[in-house]
């Protein structure tokens, strides 16, 4: 295992292209791996489609999306027009998960998510539905883009200068907020930066306003006085403090260690050693995030069995991976009271840190919000998702009737038929002693098989694997 592990955070071997071979083929369980690390999850028919167009072909078509994206942007777009104007934040928030269910391309869904946490900003000081949809807009339009154009759009966006206090920063009374947020959590990482370097910086952010719609600048309360930061002097500008933060050594370690958490582990630290080679292929390009996320999804380091089921689902994950596998409709607004019990409300993070994640997500309480909320979207009794979800239903379509054949069904699309011999002996049992337990008397033979079907998806969502990623 040592060996293993030793070849695995070698840099010269980790970030190489991974190559399909005996020892590592691409199979069902890669397959499952990289869909759901890449998107909200995926059905029966995609996944067996990804596995028969091999790993070259199905990471392209990921990286780039899917077709009929721009009918998809109208539509979302015009929703998106309607809850800005009635300044509704529960329905902005319900708005993104439809997005995240329903969107062509959803791993640039994902890594809008992803940068959400990173410039974690909520509804509950912003209080302005138009200022955080324009926010998840910048978001969006860089999140497989440049990382230095979005860190400098940051600056001046509406809903930003609203959380971190930065339309009260004037001449003569700077607000460090966001000065000191920008390098402690959106570029460099704490003890990268003195007290000084902030007080400098947060007078250059000096004489942005919010006025209707959009940021306003001031001239007359902008600190145009020169400004010392990280030991160069200038007349600093806005866009020139945050040229300065990514000029520093840390600056791409520091994003690259974010972005190793969120798409390979949780449980490996990745040393300087092994983002070495993703920082200087980072820095080279100018900051080009969608060609350091295509180079990390297609590694050996990200197939390899080291970084495998290493991160707990968010909350998101795990519910949308749920209804996308079974091909489910819902509404997405009962959906949000629903994540925000499971510990994650899109548009609500719990503070400038975001969610912390990992190990977080999980405890005696939240688990059982998991497990009720896979029962609410399966069991079709719910009213909150009521038929749209229906695992017998999904069932009939595979033409799956068999008790065998369900087990396996619900096995391999969910987890990959990757799960103990004990657990698949447990689910065998089940549907055997479903067959002898009593039901009402008014049920149909049909009603009969429907209820052990969903039941026994609910028990395959239950499993520990499937709290992991």
């Amino acid at each position: 295992m040592a060996d293993q592990t030793d070849k695995a955070l070698d840099p010269r071997w980790a970030w190489q292209p991974y190559v399909p071979s005996d020892q590592v083929p691409w199979d069902l369980k890669r397959v499952g791996h990289f869909l759901r690390r890449t998107t909200f999850g995926a059905t029966h028919t995609q996944m067996q489609q990804a596995l028969k167009a091999g790993a070259d072909k199905t990471i392209s078509r990921v990286l780039r999306g899917e077709p009929h994206l721009a009918d998809f942007e109208k539509e979302t777009a015009r929703l998106a027009e309607s809850i800005a104007r009635a300044n509704n934040g529960p329905q902005a928030s319900a708005w993104w998960l439809y997005r995240m269910l329903y969107t062509p391309h959803p791993l640039k869904e994902k890594l809008t998510l992803f940068w959400h946490n990173h410039f974690a900003t909520s509804f509950a000081k912003v209080q302005n539905a138009s200022y955080m949809l324009k926010q998840y807009e910048l978001l969006h339009t860089h999140a497989l883009g440049n990382f230095a154009e979005m860190l400098k759009a940051m600056s001046y966006d509406p809903a930003m200068l609203v959380w971190l206090d930065g339309k009260e920063s004037k001449k003569g009374n700077p607000n460090e907020n966001y000065a000191r947020e920008l390098m402690e959590l959106f570029s460099l990482g704490r003890g990268h930066y003195t007290e000084q370097d902030i007080r400098e910086a947060a007078r250059a952010f000096t004489g942005w306003s919010v006025k209707g719609p959009a940021a306003l600048f001031t001239a007359a309360q902008h600190d145009d006085s020169p400004k010392t930061v990280f030991k160069q002097k200038g007349n600093w500008k806005p866009d020139d403090i945050v040229r300065l933060c990514l000029e520093q050594e840390s600056a791409p370690y520091f994003i690259l260690g974010k972005l190793f958490r969120f798409l390979v582990s949780e449980t490996i630290e990745p040393t300087q050693e092994l983002l070495e080679p993703l920082a200087r292929q980072f820095r080279q390009s100018g900051f080009d995030f969608g060609k350091v996320v295509e180079t990390v999804v297609r590694s050996n380091l990200f197939f390899s069995p080291l970084v495998y089921r290493t991160r707990i689902k968010a909350p998101v994950d795990f519910a949308l991976g749920i209804v996308r596998g079974l091909e489910g409709r819902i509404g997405t607004v009962t959906l949000v009271d629903a994540l925000a019990d499971l510990g994650q409300n899109v548009f609500n993070p719990p503070s400038v840190k975001g969610w912390d994640g990992g190990k977080t997500w999980l405890n005696g309480q939240t688990l059982l919000y998991r497990q009720n909320l896979a029962l609410a979207i399966t069991s079709t009794e719910d009213a909150r998702f009521g038929q749209r979800c229906d695992p017998a239903v999904l069932a009939r379509k595979h033409n799956k009737k068999a008790d065998g054949e369900l087990v396996e069904f619900f096995l391999e699309l969910f987890l990959q038929n990757d799960v103990p011999a004990d657990d698949v002996q447990r689910l065998r049992d089940y549907m055997e002693r479903s067959h002898k337990q009593p039901v009402p008397v008014y049920w149909t033979a049909q009603d009969i098989t429907d209820n052990r079907v969903r039941t026994l998806c609910h028990l395959v969502l239950t499993l520990p694997e499937f709290q992991l990623d």
